[in-house]
Parts: C-alpha cells; sequence; structure tokens
C-alpha cells in the first residue's frame, strides 16, 4: 500500500479532532466579555446583567441574550439555573434584580420532576457569567455592604470600651502590691 493514503487519513482525522474540539468549547473568557461590553454607562454607577429567561444552556444566555442595563432601584444581577438529577442544564434565567430577591441564594433538593434549582445573586457589571451548580457556587457575593448601620460608628464604640477597658485594667494592675 502506498504511504500517500495513510497520510491522507492521518490528515483528515486530525483535522475533524481539531474541529471537534472547537465545537465543544463555549464558555467566555473575561476578555471576550470586555469586547463585546462596552464599558460606557447611562448614568453614575450604572452596571448590566447578563438577561434572559428560561433558555436552554449558559452559553445561549451569555452569547445570544441582551445584557442590559440595570434600573437604579436593581442593585444586583441575578441568575437561576435549573439542573436535572444527573446536573445537566435544564433552563438559566439571568436578571437585574434588588436586595429583596437576593436574601434566598442557595440550592433546592431533587423535586418531584427530578430537577435541581440553584440560585445566586452578585454585585458589579456582568457578574452574573459563570452558573451555580452546587451550594458553594450558589451565593450572594457583594462588594459593598449590605447593611449600612453596622458600619464605622460601631466598630468605633467598641474600639473605644477596649481602650477603656484596657487602661482599666492596666492601673488595676500597678496598684495591687
Amino acid at each position: 500500500m502506498e504511504p500517500w493514503p495513510i497520510m491522507a487519513w492521518g490528515l483528515m482525522l486530525s483535522a475533524i479532532a481539531g474541529w471537534i474540539k472547537t465545537v465543544q468549547s463555549r464558555d467566555f473568557t473575561e476578555k471576550d466579555i470586555i469586547f463585546l461590553h462596552p464599558s460606557t454607562t447611562p448614568y453614575p454607577g450604572g452596571f448590566k446583567c447578563f438577561t434572559c429567561e428560561d433558555v436552554p444552556d449558559n452559553y445561549a444566555c451569555n452569547r445570544w441574550a441582551p445584557d442590559q442595563y440595570c434600573s437604579r432601584e436593581s442593585r444586583y444581577c441575578y441568575t437561576l439555573h435549573k439542573m436535572s438529577w444527573d446536573g445537566n442544564t435544564v433552563a438559566v434565567t439571568k436578571r437585574c434584580v434588588a436586595l429583596d430577591d437576593c436574601l434566598s441564594t442557595g440550592c433546592t433538593d431533587i423535586d418531584h420532576e427530578g430537577n435541581k434549582v440553584c440560585t445566586s445573586c452578585c454585585e458589579g457589571s456582568i457578574c452574573n457569567l459563570p452558573l451555580p451548580r452546587n451550594e458553594t457556587d450558589a451565593i450572594f457575593s457583594t462588594t459593598s455592604p449590605i447593611n449600612k448601620s453596622l458600619q464605622p460608628k460601631q466598630s468605633h464604640t467598641l474600639l473605644s470600651v477596649c481602650i477603656v477597658s484596657l487602661v482599666l485594667h492596666s492601673i488595676n494592675f500597678e496598684t495591687q502590691p
């Protein structure tokens, strides 16, 4: 047998293998996001979230659904990931939401239809790129404190109490024989 048919088969198989590999890589990188999404905002502090409703997978949502600037009332990006019992994606929903919609993130047990639902929220422009798949991913991540009343005023009070206590303790220690 001549060597050229074997070489032709080898080249054809390597081309097919490369094509299959290209078809399967469907996740976005941060570079893709920066390229696809300009950074100008309609108002100061404006941000975008990926938005879609009951699409079949994450790729369809992130690539084809509109990523919209959120209204001023919204502050977070929300993701709902519905999976079959074996972990395959059934549906994906993403949108802009207010704080109340983010207070119950996490995963449900498998329901009577054999589906598990995980939800997550994040703060920041197009931060809802990945899907939550388990309790580790299904979280509420923020870049700023949620409750402003727990900020510096109370920590200054606690620091003052600690300093006064330390001073009184050292005075008491010095006066003992």
